[in-house]
């Protein structure tokens, strides 16, 4: 498997230099930064990027590299590196696979471990472009009425936030936002937009910025992707089944500055007690905050059953396999089918992607893909599995 992890390092075109100021050279470019590749000092990598569960908000995504220092390479006090100058944080560090980007990321620490014996170790500890955002603060002002996705675009475009253009995916979004005013922290704010929403908002594998909305986030049976144990999908390994209350609620409360709706599963409260759920959102009117609370007690009203992890060992699944799992994204839809020790009927589900890692080493890789179920959704027209009226899909 072609393995490639690459080190950011600022080489970019000086005036007059006789090196770096030659026109139309490719290593001093006017961008600014060139990729090294460093796989072959790599013992280990992992990565990680998503949530843990539907109602957490993404988090951002991580890289963990170990590497061999023994010859120094990865020293920033050691002028003869190969990597000389890029051995400091804040410099790119990305993962591809068989030319599909795994993750990209922006190195935050270095650590170094020696041993007497000359085992040098050399740790880098990255994480994507949402570490920024939480640094950062909303320029101060009033915000235009306007779909969520514009709601978005104007907060990455503010001075204090200065989002490249070419490194966002923004949806139009559904639902409408008020005058409301910006103030605090940028990740926070994007994130309650895109519960507002009851979107997606996520640092994509290339490292772009992704809002999906509602809509666009809705499940479809078009491009699924199918895992199994009996040989008709992936092969997998089902590595955790979560069946409990963590996701169980039958009261939803749903706020926006003034404006406030309350849903209640009554079914469900009179099975299993009154459990309370909490929102505050952004947007405009009575209607679509009442949407929302019908939604939320709906879709969490029961217990869930899932299949919450399944890994994929890249290594045995033959070539088209390998691409297609490498292909998949958070927000893409999959079915998971399982028999538990070969006994009885199989248990299949369809779950959306929620998290996606990667265990890499010299002579393994292993993909991990967690899911939230899709007991509950959105109703999709015309699709076959998500558009059966009255079977657990609601319009909204």
């Amino acid at each position: 498997m072609a393995t490639v992890i690459e080190l950011g390092a600022v080489e970019g075109f000086i005036l007059d230099d006789p090196i770096a100021g030659v026109l139309d050279n490719t290593v001093y470019t006017l961008g600014g930064t060139v990729f090294k590749d460093i796989t072959s000092s790599v013992i280990s990598a992992t990565t990680s990027r998503g949530k843990n569960r539907d109602l957490d908000r993404f988090s951002a995504g991580t890289l963990n590299i170990v590497a061999n220092n023994e010859d120094r390479a990865f020293d920033p006090n050691y002028a003869a590196s190969p990597y000389a100058g890029a051995i400091v944080p804040r410099r790119e560090v990305r993962v591809t696979v068989d030319g599909e980007r795994v993750i990209s990321t922006t190195i935050d620490d270095w650590n170094y471990s020696y041993t007497p014996d000359g085992n040098s170790r050399a740790e880098i500890i990255a994480t994507d472009e949402f570490t920024l955002l939480a640094r950062q603060v909303l320029t101060a002002g009033t915000a235009t009425p306007q779909l969520s996705g514009a709601r978005v675009s104007a907060v990455l475009d503010m001075v204090s936030v200065a989002w490249p253009e070419d490194k966002r995916s923004i949806d139009t979004g559904e639902s409408t936002f008020g005058a409301d005013e910006f103030d605090g922290n940028v990740l926070q704010y994007l994130q309650k937009v895109s519960e507002s929403e009851q979107g997606l908002l996520f640092i994509a594998k290339n490292g772009d910025l992704v809002f999906r909305d509602r809509l666009d986030a809705t499940p479809t049976t078009d491009s699924l992707t199918a895992f199994a144990d009996d040989g008709t999908g992936i092969p997998f390994t089902l590595t955790a089944v979560n069946y409990g209350s963590e996701l169980l609620y039958n009261q939803a409360i749903v706020t926006s500055g003034d404006l406030s709706a309350q849903a209640d599963n009554d079914r469900s409260q009179i099975a299993y007690g009154v459990t309370s759920y909490e929102l505050d959102t952004l947007v405009s009117t009575q209607a679509q905050l009442q949407n929302i609370a019908d939604f939320l007690v709906q879709k969490y009203g029961d217990p869930e059953y899932r299949f919450e992890t399944i890994s994929v060992n890249l290594d045995t699944v033959g070539a088209a396999n390998k691409a297609t799992v490498l292909g998949l994204e958070i927000g893409d839809v999959v079915s998971i089918k399982f028999t538990p020790n070969d006994i009885g009927d199989p248990i299949e589900q369809f779950g959306q992607i929620i998290r996606i890692g990667h265990e890499l080493e010299p002579s393994r890789h292993d993909m991990f893909i967690s899911v939230a179920s899709l007991d509950w959704t959105f109703l999709v027209l015309d699709d076959a599995v998500f558009g059966t009226m009255g079977v657990n899909h609601l319009a909204f």
